[in-house]
Formats: structure tokens, sequence, C-alpha cells
């Protein structure tokens, strides 16, 4: 059986979708003939914590582990829940306090690709060994962090390895990096970081078409688009909520606020009594605080459930037994090739998918290929409006579903079939 080498920064006991793309490829590889030897960071600060993704590393795995710094270590003791938020990626845009200004800033212009480069030279280091004693011929490594690529990098400079890239978001153009108050030097500086990757790597992993368009434009080394995807879904079916629940798995962060939603959903309030009475929404995860100011302003804080976070298990139960399933991205054009994860457990999950966001966004394309449910923009109104309706009175009529297609494509092992046929 052929061993490759996984680098990740994220892996149980972290919580949410960036632990679930590697730690699902790791349990499945074996079935394809591949035997993954995982290493890890043995200390890290992890913004989100699940204990039950431990039940799914499979128990014969090798993985090695190697201590971190993180300069969030430090900063947490000025402003744990800043520190936290910042290094999770949830980056304020409004009311930000100087001392939040300050850590970006810092965070963007001294900690080149991220915090958490100070794990690249000693992992490179604690990994020559391991290569030689292993018999390692190919290395894998995903980010974000993207300094983790930095250690595929270097080790395919110093052992003659093959080396794969997994990009689970894109670099530098991604939402938030432009929240990072960069300097000119620092932005030039990631651009030279991320060519440097992708020139260098001799294969490179991406998780939407978009990402892959944009990165052909930088190399010429092979592209593979392998999205996120679904595993088995809870055994037992659960009973669907008895009220018309729009439910919204995961961060709801202050650029994902479709307002033109929460005004269709308070003009159907205002004009139909039983939607009135039967309406609730639910948010698992971190609710921006933008975003529950808006939907105060609304009317709608009577309708409002906050569950915050819950562990995967438990939200998977949540969105079997939901009516809609709401999904969010940022209105921008440097999001249409975003995919959140959560898109695939919708699909699996078999209720319908509401989803908002920018203009051409992929996601359109594939519920429409699947027919999973309905898309739209910022700017819609009366087609949303006229959607939410129908699948109102279906709901009232007890007959809301999905006649899902072609689905089993996102399912986690055949995506792991593919990635091992790529490797």
């Amino acid at each position: 059986m052929r061993k490759v080498l996984v680098i990740t920064y994220y892996w149980p006991p972290a919580g949410g979708p960036g632990v679930q793309r590697w730690l699902k490829f790791v349990k499945y590889l074996r079935d394809f003939g591949i035997d993954p030897i995982v290493y890890i960071p043995e200390n890290a600060n992890y913004p989100l914590i699940d204990e039950s993704f431990k039940n799914e590393i499979p128990d014969d795995i090798t993985i090695y582990k190697n201590r971190i710094f993180e300069p969030y270590q430090i900063a947490s003791l000025f402003s744990k829940k800043k520190t936290k938020r910042i290094s999770s990626g949830i980056i304020q845009t409004k009311n930000q306090s100087v001392l939040e200004k300050i850590m970006l800033w810092i965070r963007g212009n001294f900690f080149i690709p991220d915090a958490r480069k100070y794990w690249v030279r000693p992992s490179v280091k604690f990994l020559y060994e391991i290569i030689e004693n292993e018999e390692i011929e190919t290395v894998i490594t995903t980010g974000p962090p993207h300094s983790v690529h930095l250690i595929g990098h270097y080790l395919k400079e110093f052992k003659k390895v093959k080396w794969i890239a997994d990009f689970r978001d894109p670099w530098t153009s991604i939402g938030y990096h432009k929240k990072l108050k960069l300097t000119s030097m620092a932005k030039s500086r990631h651009k030279e970081l991320e060519q440097l990757i992708l020139t260098n790597a001799d294969k490179i992993v991406v998780t939407s078409e978009t990402t892959k368009n944009e990165f052909q434009k930088i190399t010429r080394q092979p592209i593979k688009v392998i999205t996120n995807g679904f595993d088995t879904i809870v055994a037992s079916k659960v009973t669907l909520d008895e009220q018309f629940t729009i439910a919204h798995i995961g961060s709801m962060l202050s650029g994902r606020n479709p307002k033109n939603l929460w005004k269709v959903i308070t003009e159907i309030i205002s004009e139909n009594e039983a939607f009135k009475k039967a309406l609730r929404l639910q948010f698992l995860g971190v609710l921006s605080d933008d975003v529950l100011q808006t939907l105060k302003e609304s009317g709608l804080k009577n309708y409002v459930d906050v569950l915050g976070y819950v562990s995967h298990e438990e939200a998977l139960r949540y969105q079997q037994k939901a009516q809609v399933l709401l999904l969010a991205e940022i209105d921008s054009a440097e999001t249409k090739g975003i995919i959140p994860g959560k898109l695939f457990e919708y699909m699996a999950a078999e209720r319908p998918i509401l989803g908002v966001g920018p203009q051409n966004w992929e996601v359109a394309q594939m519920v429409a290929a699947t027919k999973t449910g309905a898309i739209f923009d910022y700017k819609s109104h009366f087609q949303l409006k006229n959607v939410l309706l129908n699948w109102f009175e279906q709901y009232q009529r007890n007959q809301l579903r999905v006649s899902s297609l072609h689905t089993n494509q996102y399912s986690r092992r055949e995506l792991t079939r593919k990635l091992a046929e790529y490797i």
C-alpha cells in the first residue's frame, strides 16, 4: 500500500468545517490503496472544539505530532474574545476597538502568510527522519493556514518528494484578506508566496472551478477540483419540525447578512397569519452582532432562536428536521467561487436549500443541477418571496420535500476515490 504524508493544522478535537475535509479523506484513502500518515500540531490553539470528531479517526492510523508556537496565545492575554474571533477568521468591520485594529494590523503585516508560520521550520526538521523511516514519496499539505504549504515546499526542495498542495480556500483573493490592513509590502509578499506555492507544487487541488480558473492564470501545474462533501448522515431519520423552521448551520458573519430575505419574511408575516404563527428562524453557530441587530430592526427578534455552536452530530440532526435550510455568502465578486462545506450536508439532509449569495455564485449551478433548492442574489425580492410562499404552502400540506438528483458525486467516499486517482 502506497504511503502519503498528510500535513494539516486542523485535526480533532478541532471543530468547524476546516477539520472535516482531511479527516474524511484519511478515513477512506486506504479503501483505494493509499495509506495516509498524518502530521499535526501537538498544542494547537483551535478556536472551536468538537470532541465528537475524535470518534472518526481510524484506530490504526499513524499520527505524528510536533509542538507549535502561536502568537494568538500571547494576544489572548489582552483580549481572549477578540483573539479567538480573529484566529477563526471572523473579522467585524463595524465598531472595531483600537485594540482590535492594532491586532489586525499586526496579524496582517507581521505574520506572513499567517500566525502559524512558526510551525514551518521546526516541522521541516522534524519530518526529515519520518520521511526516510516511513519511505514516503508523496507529501500533501492543506491550507489555510497557508503557512502549512511552506512545509511542503521545503520538504520537496530538500527531500525531493512529490508534493500536492490542497487549497480549501483561495489565498490572496479571499474576502477577509482585504480586512487585514495590509501594507503594500505585505500584499506583495503574500502574492510572492502564493506564486511560489502554486508554481512549485507538483499538483494542486482546489474546491471550486472558480479557484481553479484563478490559479490557472498563475501556474501551469495540473489543478484538480475536488469539492467538499457529505459523509454518512445520521442513520435514524428524525421527525420534521412542526413549525416552519428556516435553519442556518455555521457562522453567520457580518457580510453574510441577506437583508432582502429578512425584508421578504417581514412582508409575508404582515400578510399571512398562518406564516406568522408557524415561523421560526434557527441559527446554530456564531451569529454576528450585525446580523442580529438587522433581525431586530426588521421586527424578527421574537422569531429567532440562537442555539450557538453544537457538535457536528447534533448539527446533522438539526439539518434533517428543519423545514428549510438557509445558506448565505458574502455579496462580492470575490466570493462567487466560495462553496460552503455545509452545502453538501444540506444536500444529503434532503431538505430544501434557500440560498442568498453573489451574482454568478458557483453554488447556484450546483443546486440547480441537483434540484436541491433555490439560490438568489442580494437584489432578489419577488422571486424569492414566491419560492418561500410556495414552500410554506407545501409545508402546510405536509408535502415540503426535494427530489434531488446526482448528489452521490459529493459523498466523501466518492470524492476520496477521485483524490486517490489524482495522487
